[in-house]
């Protein structure tokens, strides 16, 4: 029985783009020349593409001379997660005292506060 190529939906660049900047992708090769046992040339490359957010997740340096004091950066260390209906990552503290602010997804923490203030 052959497994039969399947996708979720329609995935676009931008998806796949999201993706790889939420989640992190590393990039480790070795490269060698060799003639006849002997290696001519050898190159190492080690990449790392991640959004700020990720990267400073996981401890990567950031090159010399970057500000960290910036609105930007400030933003990116706020702990976000992943709305349970669209999927788009939302301040954590958002999201469960006010819902998402994209798709209109309202936490029952969010449905408790509207309930008593009416």
């Amino acid at each position: 029985m052959a497994l039969e190529p399947s996708r979720d939906g329609a995935g676009t660049l931008v998806d796949v783009i999201d993706r790889i900047l939420d989640k992190g992708l590393v990039i480790n090769a070795d490269i060698t020349v060799s003639v006849a046992g002997v290696e001519l040339l050898g190159i190492k490359i080690r990449a790392a593409l991640a959004s700020f957010e990720t990267a400073a997740k996981y401890g990567l340096e950031f090159p010399s001379g970057t500000n960290y004091e910036t609105a930007a950066w400030n933003e990116a260390m706020v702990g976000k997660e992943s709305c349970p209906q669209c999927d788009k990552r939302v301040p954590a503290e958002e999201l469960i005292s006010d819902g998402c602010p994209w798709c209109g997804w309202i936490s029952a923490r969010a449905k408790e506060t509207l309930v008593s203030a009416q």
